[in-house]
This record gives structure tokens, C-alpha cells and sequence, in this order.
């Protein structure tokens, strides 16, 4: 989230450039960028002050200017430290296709955590290794390393050193899937899974992890995220949980990577990575890729009638409001008989008749359940109807 964009305090202002904001018709000349203002920190905090002025004309005028500036201009008014933090923030907008600016907009003293951690989430993989070298910086702003995990150019092996930083220094980082799991798996304590796939050269991970994400994304997956989730019936949450089985492509040696490799790739990979990845033995793997924040819907569907999936994946779906709340996946988890039989009986008196008659035939739910189903179908039997 960048910096509000906020009026300066005029007191901080140079006398020249509080003048040059006083006078009528200083201001329009200053907001096309023509006003005599030899100091870059003058001119860049005069079009800031004006992008905000309360008339349309100033401020489209002041926008512009500012948007049009030399990078020189930037350069000069960013080498001064008492520049004010907000206009480096707008600044570093136009810095990621410069990496000249870029960097002048990292090292700058006055640059706030929330610019570098949004840089962070943008950048190419050489300005990301820039910003990991402040160390400092992360573990102040632990929301900049997760920045970093998410965009999908950043290194691997930088990402690795990144967040091997937090967990040594036991700063819990947000936004990232299984955080505590991993920090247990890189510290090796006790009850830690051993990654069964060797550390790796840097320059190998980076290698692996950008084919594997790359590979992946070519794959077409809107086989596995299409579908109505609140229209399935019995049958077709059946059906759908008999699909949901993906094969590893061999072009997509995910196999082939860590553990940590295989975390990250659950969070910003796609639902093709994810449907393997559910399925990895380790278990802080599968949580990872059913706590991605980009799975959708009928992924979700399609896991919860999978009975092939480990009890945590299953329970941790059956836990989470926003996902039983959809008719699918309530009606996927009903039937999987890994599905905690308390969590089934609670979701099943929101099921329709015709999916409890189908579940009360079932041979293949569990027998809780089976027996449920029978005493509701029973008891939403209309008397007439028992006559008969």
C-alpha cells in the first residue's frame, strides 16, 4: 500500500518554494512546470503540493509536470535526505522501469518501509537482491520479505536468504502459508519432516524454481478452477472428486524441488502446481497449497471430495466459514469419509433431499453419516408421503 497522498506542512517548505505556492499566478506557472526553481527538492515539492490542489486545473497541470520531469531532476531532489518521504513515494512509481532511479530510490535516507515493500512486490529479480541487502530494513518491515516471496521474479535463492533471516531472528512474517511450519522445517526442530531433495547451488535453485514456475504456468488449468459450485448435486461432487486427481507433467519436475521451493511455489503458482502440490507427502507442502490465497472455489470443491488427500487438508477445509458456506463444497466434504464426522453432521441439515437421499445409499461415506442422512431424509418425509 503506498503512502497517503497528503498535503505538505507549508512550514517545512523553503521560503522560495512557500512563495512561489502564495501567489495566483505563480501557482499556474509553477504548476506547468515553469516557475524558477533552481533546487530539484523545490521544484518536486511545489508539483507535489499542487497535484493536490483543491482546483482541477492546478492539479492536472501539477500531475503532469511532475510526470514529464527529467530523471536528473528526480536523481538531485532524492540525493537530499530531508526530502519528504511522500514524494519519494511518488517518485518510486516511475522507478521500476529506470534502474538508475530505482536504486537512488532504495538508497535514499528518507524512503519509507511501505515504498520499498511495494517496489518489492514489482521489481525484477536484480532490484529485489538490491532491496534484500538492507537486512536491517526487513526485519524491521517484515511485510517487505513477504513482498518479495510473492513476486514471481524474484530469486529463489534470494527469497531463501531472506526468509532463513526471519526465522533466525524470530520475526514472523504475514502473508505467508505455513509460516510457522516453515520456520520449524528451516530450523530443524524436532518433529521437523527432512526434505527428502538435497540443498541445492544458488544458481541451481534459481534455475529450477524459475523453470518449474514457468513450465507450470503454460499449463492450461481452467479444467480444474471451471464448474458451478452451488448448482452440484450428489453425482457430480462425486464426479468431480474422481477428476480431481492431476498428474505431474514430466515438463514440471516439481518433484525436483525443495521444500521451501514447493511452499512458495504453492503461493504464487497456479492451480495446476496447486493440485499437485495438495498432495505432497509433507505435510506443511499440502497445508501451503490449500492456504494459497489464489485458490478459487471449485479447486476447493474438488479437494474436499478427495478422499486421496491427507486428514489435515480436509479438515482444514471442513474449518474454514467462507469455504462450507458454498453448497459444493459442503456436499464434496459430506461424502469424503475423511471429512471429521462432526464437521459432516453440522453441514449436512443444509443439504437438499435429493443429495441426502443419494448420500444415504452411499457405500462409500461413512457410516455416521450414511445413517444421518437416512434419519433427515425421514424426517423431511411429508406424513402422506409415509403413508404411502
Amino acid at each position: 500500500m503506498p503512502l497517503p497522498r497528503t498535503p505538505l506542512d507549508p512550514g517545512t517548505l523553503s521560503p522560495l518554494a512557500q512563495r512561489t505556492l502564495s501567489a495566483g499566478p505563480a501557482k499556474l506557472m509553477a504548476a506547468r512546470g515553469l516557475a524558477p526553481l533552481p533546487d530539484p527538492v523545490d521544484l518536486v515539492s511545489v508539483l507535489y503540493q499542487l497535484s493536490l490542489d483543491a482546483e482541477a486545473r492546478l492539479r492536472e497541470a501539477a500531475s503532469a509536470s511532475f510526470a514529464a520531469l527529467p530523471e536528473v531532476i528526480l536523481s538531485g531532489a532524492l540525493a537530499n535526505p530531508k526530502l519528504d518521504p511522500r514524494i519519494i513515494d511518488l517518485i518510486a512509481a516511475r522507478a521500476t522501469s529506470s534502474p538508475a532511479l530505482f536504486e537512488k530510490v532504495v538508497l535514499a535516507g528518507g524512503t519509507a518501509d511501505v515504498t520499498i515493500a511495494d517496489l518489492a512486490a514489482r521489481a525484477a529479480a536484480r532490484e529485489v537482491d538490491l532491496i534484500a541487502q538492507n537486512e536491517r530494513r526487513l526485519l524491521r518491515c517484515p511485510e517487505i520479505i513477504a513482498a518479495i516471496y510473492v513476486n514471481s521474479r524474484a530469486r529463489m535463492s534470494t527469497v531463501d536468504r531472506a526468509v532463513e533471516l526471519a526465522v533466525r531472528n524470530n520475526v514472523k512474517v504475514p502473508g505467508i502459508a505455513a509460516w510457522d511450519e516453515l520456520a520449524r522445517h528451516l530450523l530443524g526442530g524436532p518433529g521437523t519432516a527432512k526434505d527428502p531433495v538435497a540443498p541445492m547451488a544458488a544458481a541451481d535453485a534459481d534455475a529450477l524454481f524459475s523453470r518449474v514456475a514457468h513450465a507450470a504456468a503454460a499449463v492450461d488449468d481452467s479444467a480444474i478452477t471451471s464448474g458451478d459450485v452451488e448448482a452440484m448435486s450428489a453425482e457430480e461432487a462425486a464426479a468431480v472428486a474422481a477428476a480431481a486427481e492431476v498428474d505431474e507433467d514430466p515438463k514440471v519436475p516439481i518433484a525436483q524441488m525443495t521444500v521451501p521451493m514447493k511452499i512458495r511455489l504453492a503461493m504464487i503458482g497456479n492451480a495446476f502446481a496447486r493440485a499437485i502440490l495438495v498432495r505432497d507427502p509433507i505435510r506443511i507442502v499440502a497445508l501451503a497449497a490449500i492456504k494459497s490465497p489464489a485458490v478459487k472455489d471449485m479447486e476447493i470443491a474438488r479437494y474436499a471430495g478427495n478422499n486421496a488427500l491427507s486428514d489435515d487438508v480436509i479438515k482444514f477445509i471442513a474449518k474454514r466459514r467462507e469455504w462450507t458456506r458454498l453448497y459444493g463444497v459442503k456436499l464434496s466434504l459430506v461424502q469424503n469419509p475423511k471429512c471429521p464426522i462432526p464437521d459432516a453432521i453440522r453441514m449436512m441439515p443444509h443439504l437438499r433431499e435429493k443429495d441426502l437421499r443419494v448420500i444415504a445409499r452411499s457405500k462409500g461415506t461413512a457410516s455416521a453419516v450414511v445413517a444421518n442422512a437416512r434419519k433427515l431424509v425421514i424426517a423431511r418425509t411429508r406424513p402422506d408421503d409415509k403413508k404411502k
